[in-house]
């Protein structure tokens, strides 16, 4: 299948590379280091309108499609994973759910200041006793009058440390045994009373995008800020992940593509045994091997996203890229490393970043095991919820 671009979608893509080039790439190894991404990036990117690509144009956004968000997270993260995952989540997982399953009012209160950048996004879906089997979750949400009063834990709060709104699941039916059929969803401010921020992660890779624990002590939320209808937050949890998904898929294939652009470079100017590297069979076989799989994956998830953008079933094909993209990423970053030799092991390179980098898409978004799970009960026909 071939995706030729639009005039405008080129020009998305042209723009992502070149704000990714010249803002970008002189403080990725900093945004690493430091585990920060500089405010002038978050500036930048909201005079770029890249918060607000999937909001809504009467909102303030950019008013574009998956598609579209895809080919700037691929050109954000082939230069810095910690700045592209960040806009994932607060693109494919927020802003999509709030311009999705939003009333009027969440609507016109929320996007126009995610689609700026005025405030960040965060999700929050897994606990200390709920990864993985995320219907498990314990944190609950008890009805009292006009409020739902939230107490639990929640942890691994992607943008938690700075972000200013939170989609969180809580449990609404006291049933246990219901499992993702008594799950609710909330819109929750983090100045709102009884939300507690804990210590931000110290993390092996993407430094940059900062998660923690969020902490729920009698938090009252007014019932108006249900997302959603009561009961059906799990559901509405699982669609938002699809395209999730789509977005970790992407960051994959960017940073694979990173660690093939950095090994191409690297073999035409190291010489060892009188050669240049690149002209040895075992060297080039590593780098066909690369670039083959990165775009098998490109591939797979942009058909994921058009498949989203149709409104067509798509999780079988969004687990699908989402697993293989994250699989070849973690290939491609330790080939980059192995080619680059010993310096590929020190930060006098970038592919030791990339190395880190890669390994959480195979955990984030739902691990690779997740992924092999969703795509069984497609093949058997079994219900995905």
């Amino acid at each position: 299948m071939l995706f030729e671009l639009t005039e405008e979608q080129k020009l998305i893509k042209d723009t992502a590379r070149d704000f990714a080039e010249k803002e970008l790439r002189p403080v990725a190894a900093q945004i690493d280091r430091e585990e920060k991404i500089p405010e002038s990036i978050f500036k930048k990117l909201g005079e770029l309108g890249f918060w607000g690509i999937l909001v809504p144009e009467q909102f303030g956004g950019a008013g574009l499609d998956v598609f579209s968000l895809a080919l700037v997270l691929q050109e954000i993260s082939r230069v810095c994973a910690s700045t592209s995952v960040t806009m994932s989540v607060h693109n494919s997982l927020v802003c999509a759910g709030v311009a999705k399953y939003g009333t009027d009012e969440q609507k016109k209160k929320y996007l126009p200041k995610l689609a700026t950048g005025e405030i960040i996004g965060a999700y929050s879906l897994s606990e200390p006793n709920a990864g993985s089997d995320a219907a498990s979750i314990e944190t609950k949400a008890v009805k009292d009058g006009q409020d739902y009063v939230l107490n639990g834990t929640k942890i691994f709060v992607s943008s938690g440390p700075f972000a200013g709104l939170m989609i969180v699941f809580v449990r609404t039916h006291p049933d246990k045994e219901l499992r993702g059929k008594g799950i609710s969803a909330f819109l929750v401010d983090f100045n709102q009373p009884g939300v507690k921020r804990g210590l931000a992660e110290e993390k092996m890779g993407v430094r940059g995008a900062r998660l923690c624990e969020v902490v729920f002590e009698d938090c009252r939320v007014p019932a108006d800020q249900m997302l959603g209808r009561e009961n059906q937050g799990f559901k509405l949890a699982l669609d938002l992940l699809n395209c999730g998904r789509i977005g970790i898929a992407i960051q994959a294939v960017g940073i694979a593509t990173a660690a093939l652009e950095a090994s191409l470079k690297y073999v035409q100017e190291r010489k060892q045994f009188g050669k240049f590297l690149s002209e040895f069979q075992a060297i080039q076989w590593k780098l066909s091997e690369m670039a083959m799989e990165i775009e098998a994956a490109q591939l797979l998830s942009y058909q994921a996203a058009l498949l989203r953008d149709k409104g067509v079933s798509h999780f079988k094909e969004a687990s699908m890229a989402k697993l293989f993209a994250s699989t070849i990423c973690n290939r491609a970053a330790k080939e980059a490393v192995q080619i680059h030799g010993g310096v590929g092991y020190t930060k006098e390179f970038p592919v030791e970043r990339f190395f880190r980098d890669a390994k959480v898409t195979e955990i984030y978004e739902g691990t690779s095991e997740v992924q092999r799970i969703v795509i069984n009960k497609a093949l058997l026909n079994k219900k995905y919820q």
